[in-house]
């Protein structure tokens, strides 16, 4: 009996043994990055025209290992001179970079690809040692999408001048990539820009900047030529970012961060005619619905929140659950959270790594303690190796409310929120409630729901049963707190091209008061006395390209006329009842147009925000439709609206007819590209399908140049409707009637009312309302040097985009500036659709 006990409890040790069966820690080694760092000195320089560079005097800050807290090495903090001489180099490259023929382009970026490929290991480790990334997502994710990445842009290099005809190179491109995601983030900036004939300087995270260092070392060895690349590093200040983009021959600014650094950013370059790219915060949303598979949402939401430590921004944060399987699935998170293992990000049986900076597990526990407070339920996995490094365990969230801080701001934690839903109508409402625009995915087995959904999620990238999976030729980007501007694809190479016409941009140093620009207008009831404050002062020349400076004679018997502005079909009065008077270049009356105010642009933008619901389902053939009515109706007025413009303007006789039928050309134009630019289909290394639709932006604020009054209004409004679009707009402030008259052709031209809301008035005093307007998602803005630095400015408070002029006139009557890609660029706003394929042959 007792040996029969002996050998029952030898049975239940062994039985023990494999039900709690676990393995020993199984860490990739790390001496090969850490001898790098020591042929460094484990002290980094700025690599500066080819070399590396040590000032003598300079601040310097550590970077830390964020499993062990070890530091790992030390980096300058880059000064003003420091930041000049990394951008004189590669301004200086760039003359010879970008008259390289596209092919050795090509050939050089491919030998970058080569060598990454060469010291792939090399590189996983150092990007798990820098961002705290788990080993096996850097080994078998990113380090692969970086070589993806150059191989894609150095094939795009080889085509961009068959791809891109009428389009050149920037010049020097500031590269400041993600803190949290910083080799995949650099590599596809810094080889767009390469690809397409730029000179990059990379200002990196002082929190991850060996990725960075590791990456220009290994171009340095692919033979890449000196200039063409530069690394300056930074301090926890950022003042060296700061110099950078404020730096008078850095023409494009490519950011990668959170949406408070990237405002501030876009206010810093305000008016200097930098181009900017931004890729900011997120707060993802993943829709499940009834009939998903769970246990795919259960991976999916482990693979694309709690493993990557929820510290990218497309991250699905906000777990959406179709009512009657809530409960379902949050069971089944709570029983998989039993088995995610948190530890050092080398060993490769961990789950989960640490968090990226330091100050980030008090950031998340203060949200969680703030959810719980207000009655959430809290479910964690063990926290593991709390006594070293940064770590946070993975979170589930059950029952926080939909205004909750937990569920509306984005605070990079690996933390999921469930929220149920009732129906399909009340989860797209769900997901669209953020100041977030960047991912969702959709869980779903039926092809019609996903589609349906995914169409009406307001996403620049949505995924059908999955998530966050990506590549260089899908183009990811997100709209507004979420940023601006497009990484990967065509639409992601054009980012770092301008139009061959464009012309460098004067430095704006006026001095604009932001907070009184356009805060104020004094309407006048009647004509100015003639002779009374006419005189200029010296140097200073009227907006119109037609003033006349002959002496202003009053006319014998002024013929009134009267408008309001026009929203959303008809005239309506002013709300405050102001009207101002219009004149010839001769001074002479020639009518009274409304002066609108602050409650006029609300009521435009009510009626555009009601309008474009609708108008951007219509079909492109529709609206086509619509396009040519008006262009057939406004030839039946092409002689009276051809003298208008000459009466108005001083021009001379045939002028204004020649304008009318740039005019109804353009319509026609226009309405061509009705249903020609919804998108294309993407190659990618990935089994299903990929599609890039190009949607409507929104509501569209224009203010209207001065020259050419009606071309100029109709080849603005009109690239924008045709694409979906509704607009307000603002036309030539000192000519607005041929604009005004058009609103009875569109009256006869079956075109919805709200689709076009014509306000007249002072036009920095409306384009400062439209700016301020958080439902404007667009300002296009064609005046002043000092309206176009404001536009910029304000605009970045709730980070609409915005299409400006600096000042610079534009001349609507040449095909090239007139109309084309630029236009369409400004007027969409692409979205990457992914849906997975596997049924039938799933191996």
């Amino acid at each position: 009996m007792a040996a029969t006990s002996a050998q029952s409890g030898a049975s239940s040790s062994v039985r023990s043994i494999f039900e709690t069966l676990s393995y020993g820690p199984v860490p990739d080694a790390d001496n090969v990055a850490k001898a790098w760092l020591d042929d460094h000195c484990r002290q980094f320089g700025h690599f500066i025209n080819g070399s590396w560079y040590k000032p003598e005097a300079g601040s310097q800050s550590q970077t830390q290992n964020p499993s062990t807290g070890e530091v790992l090495a030390s980096v300058l903090e880059a000064s003003e001179d420091d930041v000049n001489k990394a951008v004189t180099a590669a301004k200086e490259a760039f003359t010879s970079w970008s008259s390289l023929t596209p092919h050795v382009r090509a050939r050089y970026l491919y030998s970058v690809a080569r060598h990454v490929q060469k010291h792939q290991q090399l590189v996983s480790v150092m990007e798990t040692l820098d961002s705290g990334r788990v080993m096996r997502e850097s080994r078998d994710i990113e380090v692969p999408l970086v070589v993806r990445s150059v191989y894609h842009y150095a094939g795009w290099a080889d085509v961009r001048d068959a791809e891109f005809k009428g389009f050149k190179p920037y010049g020097v491109v500031a590269v400041l990539p993600s803190f949290t995601r910083p080799l995949v983030s650099l590599t596809q900036r810094l080889c767009a820009a390469l690809a397409t004939g730029n000179t990059v300087v990379v200002c990196p995270s002082p929190t991850t900047p060996l990725s960075a260092l590791l990456l220009v070392d290994i171009c340095r060895e692919a033979g890449l030529p000196a200039g063409v690349v530069n690394v300056v590093t930074d301090g926890r200040e950022r003042d060296g970012m700061r110099r950078l983009v404020a730096h008078a021959h850095v023409d494009k600014v490519a950011f990668a961060g959170t949406t408070q650094v990237g405002r501030m950013l876009r206010q810093l370059v305000a008016g200097t005619g930098k181009s900017m790219s931004l890729e900011l915060s997120g707060k993802s949303a993943m829709i499940v619905f009834e009939n998903s598979d769970l246990d795919s949402v259960v991976e999916g939401v482990v693979d694309n929140i709690w493993s990557n430590q929820c510290q990218v921004n497309t991250a699905g944060s906000r777990l959406l659950v179709h009512e009657p399987v809530a409960e379902r699935l949050a069971r089944k998170l709570r029983q998989r959270l039993e088995t995610v293992k948190v530890g050092d990000s080398l060993d490769k049986l961990s789950d989960i790594g640490a968090l990226t900076c330091d100050w980030m597990p008090n950031v998340i526990e203060q949200f969680v303690d703030e959810a719980r407070q207000e009655g959430a339920q809290i479910y964690q996995a063990a926290a593991g190796q709390s006594n070293r490094g940064w770590f946070y365990p993975p979170t589930l969230v059950v029952g926080a409310q939909a205004a909750s801080r937990i569920v509306t701001e984005d605070f990079l934690g690996p933390v999921v929120a469930l929220i149920p839903f009732r129906t399909a109508k009340e989860a797209i409402a769900l997901a669209n409630n953020s100041a977030y625009a960047m991912a969702a995915s959709v869980w779903t087995e039926s092809v019609t729901l996903a589609f349906e959904v995914g169409s009406l999620l307001q996403a620049g990238t949505v995924w059908i049963n999955c998530h966050n999976v990506s590549d260089a030729a899908a183009g990811v980007g997100g709209g507004r707190l979420s940023g601006s501007g497009r990484t990967g694809g065509k639409r992601g190479v054009l980012e770092y091209m301008q139009l061959s016409s464009a012309t460098p941009v004067k430095p704006n140093t006026v001095n604009v008061n932001m907070q009184t620009f356009g805060s104020s207008v004094a309407p006048r009831p009647s004509a100015p006395i003639p002779g009374a404050g006419d005189e200029k002062p010296a140097g200073e020349k009227n907006l119109s390209p037609y003033y006349d400076d002959t002496p202003i004679t009053p006319p014998s018997t002024p013929t009134p006329r009267g408008e309001q502005p026009d929203f959303p079909r008809n005239g309506k009065r002013p709300d405050g009842q102001y009207s101002r008077p219009v004149q010839n270049a001769k001074g002479q009356v020639m009518g009274h147009v409304a002066e609108a105010s602050r409650k006029d642009v609300r009521n435009a933008v009510e009626a555009a925000q009601k309008a474009v619901a609708s108008w951007s389902k219509r079909a492109g053939h529709n609206r086509a439709q619509i396009l040519f009515y008006l262009a057939e109706n406004l030839q039946l007025r092409r002689e009276e609206l051809s003298a208008q413009l000459e009466a108005l303007t001083g021009q001379a006789e045939g002028q204004g007819l020649q304008e009318v039928d740039l005019a109804i050309g353009r319509l026609f134009y226009w309405g061509a590209y009705c249903d020609k630019y919804g998108g294309t289909v993407q190659e990618v290394p990935f089994s299903g399908s990929v599609s890039e639709v190009n949607e409507a932006v929104g509501v569209i604020g224009i203010a209207c140049p001065e020259a050419c009054p009606l071309l100029g209004f109709v080849s603005l409004f009109a690239a924008a409707i045709s694409r979906g679009n509704a607009v307000i707009a603002v036309p030539s402030e000192k000519y607005p009637l041929p604009a005004l008259d058009l609103y009875q052709i569109f009256d006869t031209s079956d075109l919805p009312g709200g689709v076009v809301n014509i306000l007249t008035g002072n036009s920095d005093h409306l384009t400062r309302f439209l700016c301020e307007h958080e439902d404007v998602q667009a300002v296009w803005y064609f005046g002043s040097a000092e309206g176009s630095k404001f536009v910029e400015y304000a605009s970045a408070e709730n980070m609409k985009r915005t299409w400006v002029n600096y000042g610079q006139e534009r001349d609507f009557t040449d095909p090239v500036q007139g109309q084309g890609e630029e236009f369409l660029f400004h007027s969409t706003q692409p979205k990457t659709l992914w849906v997975p394929m596997g049924e039938i042959f799933a191996n």
